[in-house]
């Protein structure tokens, strides 16, 4: 024996599994599940937007059958905060979340250049990548002193450079820039940060160490320049005394050399003299001349 049993829908529960999919910088795509599995007709569900930072409310009405539903919340601004909620039309129960959406990029190219009892900031403009991002809102500058270990707020410009003034000798600082925080420091953009070492250099850190590795290059290759033209010149004058040496011990022993005997003839250091250049050289005795001993 069996029964078969239908279940009532019950429009009053909550939309399940309410989260978020993608966050972008003007944008959120969420997603969620019907209060209940296989829906038999279209289900109207109110989206409601809170922005936490404006304080103001948008209300979305988002009507389909399926069982998963994916929407997407436009015109959010960079660096916001917000809550959404999500229930049915006849406001049931809801399901709620939170959503930051992603900043502003930092600026790109912080440069330092250094003048006599100054320094300039430079950058390259924000809009130049941010279509989202408006000169008029301009940019802050903050400053850290990590001798003094406290963080100053310098002012903001609407140009893409900044003067600061007053530095101390001796202190290393940091600097920041990035999109102008609006409402009270609650939407900003990401910073971009340069160190400024106590010598006045104004350089990141690898701009640093790409100037002193192009030092370090600058002084080893003439060095190893001139080893290597030392070593050849001392390589060429070995080898003209070896052929020099060479050439003179040839000469001499084609003139010692006696074709009749087939060999070179030298004689002994004691040997020589002025008188014995004029003697002739004696060779042998034959074996037809008689020896007469005294």
């Amino acid at each position: 024996d069996y029964v078969v049993v239908k279940m009532i829908p019950d429009n009053r529960l909550p939309p399940r599994h309410l989260h978020s999919v993608h966050t972008g910088k003007t944008f959120a795509v969420i997603k969620w599940e019907s209060p209940y599995d296989s829906p038999d007709q279209d289900m109207l569900y109110a989206v409601a937007v809170k922005d936490l930072v404006r304080k103001t409310d948008k209300i979305y009405k988002v009507k389909t059958r399926n069982s998963t539903v994916e929407y997407t919340i436009k015109k959010l601004e960079p660096g916001g905060k917000y809550h959404v909620i999500v229930q049915l039309g006849n406001m049931s129960k809801e399901s709620s979340m939170k959503i930051n959406t992603v900043p502003l990029s930092a600026p790109d190219a912080l440069k330092i250049i250094t003048e006599n009892d100054h320094i300039l900031l430079f950058w390259k403009s924000l809009a130049l990548k941010e279509s989202n991002f408006n000169e008029s809102r301009g940019y802050e500058i903050h400053m850290f002193d990590s001798l003094m270990n406290m963080t100053a707020y310098l002012g903001n410009t609407t140009e893409n450079f900044f003067k600061v003034s007053n530095l101390k000798i001796g202190h290393n600082y940091s600097f920041t820039v990035q999109a102008r925080c609006l409402y009270s420091g609650q939407m900003c953009g990401e910073p971009a940060t340069l160190l400024y070492d106590e010598l006045g250099t104004g350089e990141d850190s690898s701009a640093s160490k790409t100037g002193r590795s192009t030092d370090v290059a600058a002084i080893v290759v003439p060095v190893l320049f001139l080893l290597l033209v030392t070593l050849g010149i001392g390589f060429v004058v070995l080898y003209m005394r070896h052929r020099r040496l060479q050439n003179s011990f040839t000469a001499f022993a084609n003139s010692h050399y006696s074709s009749r005997l087939g060999s070179a003839i030298f004689s002994s250091g004691d040997d020589l003299g002025d008188e014995d250049d004029e003697a002739p050289m004696i060779t042998g005795f034959s074996d037809d001349v008689p020896m007469v001993i005294a």
